[in-house]
């Protein structure tokens, strides 16, 4: 496999929506660094081939440059950006959705022995690894893909179904092959992480999200922490804050309206957190991302 091919390949089919004719496979060229954004990770595998991406889950820092790849296996709130970015020389990123129902068909179809044995311990969301070869020419061979129409079709399910048993049988098989598993511990977590993005604006107790997920409050505290890196509180928090950046991009001259709509009864606690979270108060930001000067560069890969 040839890195200069993965780099031409992501580099000619970069768009600025990161679409691609493959569903589910995005790609990235960023040609400058540019302040954090924030947005939803997804479920997915991402890949830099040249320059590197940083990104913020709760208190913890990810960093991935060329040749390593990052698993996503729950959909989480993330600030990133992409560092070393210039132009000539851009910051390069594949991504591919992670799909449950075919890593559990994968799982059906192994024999016994191909896969090795599981920890048994909940994993954190959010991982980062050195990119096999192997890998990194499935990859190839999956873009090479976007250049032949007639092909996709047949080919495009084949070399997905390679990339993630090359994924389950990596080093961080453990938490991609949890995906597959309806009654793994990553399930009850993500059945709990959706329920709070689909409920974030109004207040929950914990408690309740636990009996949900079919977990010990104790269990839940302790595995949602793993996965996520934040409390289920602080979750819920980053999800309105983003939701009200959003927001502000149509209405910045109604701060507490927007306060509001994500949830927040108190003007001066929302106004607060925002600038907590995002270093200048929401008035400010909402002239930033009118500006155009807000980035998107948090949405992997």
């Amino acid at each position: 496999m040839s890195a200069e091919e993965l780099r031409e390949l992501l580099q000619r089919h970069a768009r600025p929506d990161l679409s691609t004719a493959i569903d589910g496979v995005r790609v990235c060229a960023a040609d400058r660094t540019v302040s954090p954004g924030s947005s939803m990770s997804g479920t997915v595998l991402a890949v830099v081939a040249q320059g590197s991406k940083r990104l913020a889950v709760g208190d913890h820092i990810y960093e991935y440059g060329a040749g390593q790849y990052l698993i996503a296996s729950v959909d989480l709130p993330v600030t990133g950006q992409y560092v070393d970015a210039v132009p000539g020389r851009p910051a390069l990123g594949f991504g591919m959705t992670l799909e449950p129902a075919v890593i559990a068909e994968l799982l059906l179809e192994a024999g016994p022995g191909d896969l090795p044995m599981s920890p048994g311990v909940v994993r954190p969301g959010i991982a980062v690894t050195e990119a096999p070869g192997e890998l990194l020419d499935a990859i190839v061979r999956l873009l090479r893909l976007l250049d032949r129409p007639r092909d996709r079709k047949v080919l495009v399910p084949l070399v997905k179904r390679e990339i993630l048993w090359l994924l389950m049988t990596g080093e961080q098989g453990d938490v991609v092959r949890q995906l597959g598993l309806a009654d793994s511990s990553l399930a009850h977590i993500r059945r709990a992480v959706q329920w709070i993005r689909e409920n974030y604006r109004r207040p929950f107790r914990v408690e309740e999200v636990a009996q949900l997920s079919g977990m010990s409050v104790s269990a839940f505290h302790k595995n949602f922490q793993a996965v996520t890196a934040m409390s289920p509180i602080q979750f819920q928090k980053h999800l309105r804050l983003q939701a009200a950046r959003l927001l502000l991009a149509s209405r910045p001259n109604d701060i507490t309206g927007v306060g509001q709509k994500v949830g927040y009864d108190n003007p001066s606690q929302f106004s607060r957190e925002y600038r907590r979270q995002f270093g200048v108060p929401p008035s400010v930001d909402a002239a930033r991302i009118r500006g155009g000067a807000a980035s998107a560069a948090a949405a992997l890969p």
